[in-house]
């Protein structure tokens, strides 16, 4: 039982897991940040969702060893380590959040909205009480997805010295040792699978209410 590759290397699993969700929580704490507030500045300014949306779409296309490799000569946020690896992922993660915030709150009934207006609310308003709590189930449908992409784009973080969960398979690949691969690849799945459940109960419970 010893020989067992998860109890083998359990202590470096769970190092690396916790690189690897420090990774993830960080990227996808600021892709929040900044993908909310740009999905709800392309409901107000329709003339920036074409450009806006376009970006986060090119981003979602750059093969994600290559968008971590481009990074490297950047001044600032590039390099070897943790930030160019978060910059990386936090890129990654936004076309979901923003694509589903517009769709959520562009999908609000407009009676909902021309009732507020009738009961005097401003823009403001209106934006804050009414179209983010009836959208919320859709943007946290957009933070599940871009969750999800971060998890698994985050195993490519160890071949720029970022650590996580990928320093396994890209070792286990080195020395073709399967055992590795797959102690990196099951809690990385596993850790996936969690925050589907976890961010997919809370959207059930929203859209419940």
């Amino acid at each position: 039982m010893k020989d067992f590759f998860l109890i083998k290397y359990a202590s470096e699993i769970l190092q690396h897991t916790l690189e690897h969700l420090f990774l993830v929580g960080i990227a996808i704490g600021i892709a929040i940040l900044i993908g909310i507030p740009l999905g709800i500045l392309i409901t107000r300014k329709t003339h920036l969702r074409q450009p806006i949306l376009g970006i986060a779409n090119i981003l979602q296309t750059i093969p994600s060893l290559a968008l971590f490799g481009l990074l490297i000569p950047v001044p600032i946020i590039g390099g070897i380590g943790v930030i160019p690896a978060i910059v990386a992922l936090t890129l990654y993660s936004l076309l979901p959040i923003i694509r589903n915030t517009y769709t959520g709150i562009i999908g609000v009934d407009p009676a909902i909205r021309e009732a507020g207006r009738g009961m005097g609310m401003t823009d403001q308003q209106l934006l804050m009480q009414v179209e983010i709590p009836l959208a919320m189930g859709v943007i946290l449908a957009g933070v599940r997805v871009a969750t999800v992409i971060a998890i698994g784009i985050a195993t490519i973080a160890a071949a720029i010295g970022a650590g996580g969960l990928g320093v396994f398979i890209f070792r286990g690949i080195a020395v073709v040792n399967n055992q590795l691969i797959l102690a990196g690849a099951i809690p990385a799945a596993v850790i996936a699978l969690l925050a589907d459940l976890i961010i997919g109960s809370i959207e059930k419970k929203i859209k419940v209410k």
